[in-house]
């Protein structure tokens, strides 16, 4: 069993039983809230497993030996425990993205940040409710570039009797979009930080795991087929589990009407495409054809990318095959095998008018509680930038004599390595661990989308954080730079969903821009794109205690440090205040 805290010096034995003795009597407190609570038991066993695509078989973690991975299915106000026993080498842990986890920094995953890694042999239970969440979401390994292999739906259904905002589909099916890597990821990103390059890419793209028949010696069945009938409605629960890249979407001479984005249900919108970053999930509804003209058509997943390096410009396919119907003959030429029309690989005008369509229903049932006042305001730059080769080496960056970095407000975030923030932040010893001076703003500022400055070096190995009070109503500007490539960077914020309220390409105009942010129905999400070459501009309330990472979902970025981490602190009320840490917390 893993020690209740992870500090040094280790704490006095009488604050250890104190600490032991708040536990449980939460733990107690919770108890009479939770009788009437149904309990999900999962167990996911991490272990090696045989794997073949594209006439390769390799040796990969999986959980419970299947890739993707299991869903997890609960119901909004379930509590969800998940003990993860890891049989493999590598440490790891596990983050379910989008769960607000209140109150429960300790559930939410991100190694060094709110727990140390899941070490070989050990086991580390995730105990969490769902509050006021439903919908789909993902969960995924968050130590390193495990998530490669090791992740999975996370599906939470409406309460009992509560029914969908929108027609309830004839049948529901969960597409996740990944990847198939050919080479170790874990070797790919030990390769590119030691070179000081960009990483090479993947193999293929997947739908749930399967790359389709596009792709050379892809077996026959390695093609995802839904089966629908004529004439229904389908609900898909579309989510993006990629490393490294925004995936669009369509399906031949079919129309979808998104009807929920991150577990939050969207004024309906009809579309021909979808585009989502990694982490994003979106649902959507498509009406089967009363009198198709074929039996089957093809679905396809190919990246958005504007950035200056490499990727895996492949297109992925699945096939919608129609059941119980006769084909109606037609004049029109249709061909099988056509790949639905898909927007242009860098349309970036697609991209923000998409993201632009998405709107909270802010009906009395769903509300859009964005904050109209601000009590604070940030305004981050993130992009890319460069470290100094190390000496007497040459380096596969920019320069041979620099490597790829990334940052926000120029700072490369460094994790600890002793605790995670959380455990230094919950035992008030932060010294050695980490400041709390990360700079509002960017220290040094240009024209952030235009010629870039001459020193696009990084400020490397600071752990810096944010610290806000309880409650706090806080505005943040997320602003791309062009330093090494305007490029769109997903950013996902743990422990919160927040309010989308503006958007715009350029640099953000402080005078200008807010007059036309929207404060009645925004999107509220976890995950967001920030536009290439532009501004976002986000809302939220801080009223989940504990540490929460901020950070991009590409995997390389996050890798070169685009990250930093929110301490919100404890409010007055004993509901407004962080838990204590579970007994089996795992040690680093």
């Amino acid at each position: 069993m893993g020690a209740l805290l992870l500090t040094k010096p280790a704490l006095a034995a009488p604050l250890l039983i104190v600490l032991r003795i708040r536990f449980w009597l939460c733990v107690v407190q919770l108890a009479a809230a939770k009788s009437t609570t149904t309990i999900r038991n999962f167990k996911f066993d991490v272990r090696l497993q045989n794997v073949t695509r594209l006439c390769h078989t390799k040796s990969m973690l999986t959980v419970n030996g299947k890739f993707p991975g299991p869903p997890v299915v609960a119901r909004e106000g379930d509590t969800v425990l998940v003990k993860v026993v890891n049989h493999g080498q590598n440490n790891v842990s596990f983050h379910w993205h989008g769960i607000r986890q209140l109150r429960n920094g300790w559930a939410d995953g991100p190694a060094y940040i709110t727990q140390c890694p899941i070490q070989a042999n050990q086991s580390y239970v995730y105990n969490f409710t769902i509050t006021g969440q439903r919908g789909t979401l993902l969960w995924h390994a968050h130590f390193s570039w495990l998530r490669a292999t090791l992740y999975g739906p996370l599906i939470i259904l409406p309460k009992r009797n509560v029914s969908y905002p929108f027609p309830k589909p004839h049948k529901e099916f969960t597409i996740i979009f990944g990847e198939w890597w050919n080479a170790d990821t874990e070797a790919v990103i030990s390769q590119a930080l030691q070179s000081g390059g960009g990483p090479n890419v993947s193999d293929a793209y997947t739908f749930n795991g399967l790359p389709g028949h596009l792709y050379n010696c892809s077996a026959t069945n390695d093609t995802l087929r839904l089966k629908v009938k004529p004439g229904k409605s389908y609900m898909l629960r579309l989510v993006n589990a990629a490393l490294n890249d925004d995936l669009f979407f369509s399906i031949a001479n079919h129309t979808m009407t998104v009807v929920e984005a991150d577990a939050v249900y969207v004024k309906p919108f009809s579309t021909n495409s979808v585009l989502m970053a990694p982490g994003q999930t979106t649902n959507v509804l498509v009406k089967t054809k009363t009198k198709p003209p074929m039996t089957t058509f093809l679905m396809a997943i190919r990246p958005y990318f504007t950035g200056l390096g490499t990727f895996d410009n492949s297109t992925a396919v699945a096939i919608l095959e129609y059941h119980h119907h006769q084909i109606i003959p037609s004049n029109n030429t249709l061909n099988n095998d056509a790949l639905p029309l898909l927007p242009s690989l860098s349309d970036t005008s697609f991209a923000a008018n998409f993201s632009r369509r998405f709107r909270s229903l802010a009906s009395p049932r769903y509300p859009a509680n964005v904050p109209r006042t601000v009590d604070q305001q940030f305004f981050f730059t993130i992009g890319l930038g460069t470290n100094p080769c190390p000496k007497n080496r040459t380096c596969q960056g920019p320069t041979n004599a620099t490597r790829f970095a990334a940052s926000v407000n120029n700072i490369s975030f460094a994790l600890p390595t002793t605790t995670s923030l959380l455990q230094a932040h919950f035992s008030a010893k932060s010294n050695g661990i980490y400041t709390t001076d990360f700079p509002r703003s960017p220290l040094v500022q240009f024209n952030y989308t235009g010629t870039p400055p001459n020193n696009t070096a990084v400020v490397n190995g600071s752990t810096k954080v944010i610290v806000l009070p309880f409650n706090t109503s806080v505005e943040l500007i997320l602003q791309d730079t062009s330093i090494l490539g305007a490029e769109s960077h997903p950013i996902h914020l743990h422990g919160y969903n927040f309010f989308q309220v503006g958007q715009g390409f350029g640099n953000f105009d402080s005078t200008k821009d807010p007059a036309n942010f929207n404060l009645v129905d925004p999107a509220e999400r976890n995950t967001v794109g920030v536009p290439s070459g532009g501004w976002l501009a986000l809302r939220f309330l801080a009223d989940n205690p504990g540490v929460w990472f901020l950070h991009c979902h590409f995997e390389v970025h996050l890798s070169w440090g685009l990250r930093m981490a929110w301490i919100v602190q404890d409010g007055k009320l004993p509901n407004q205040k962080l838990l204590p840490p579970p007994p089996d917390l795992p040690s680093c």
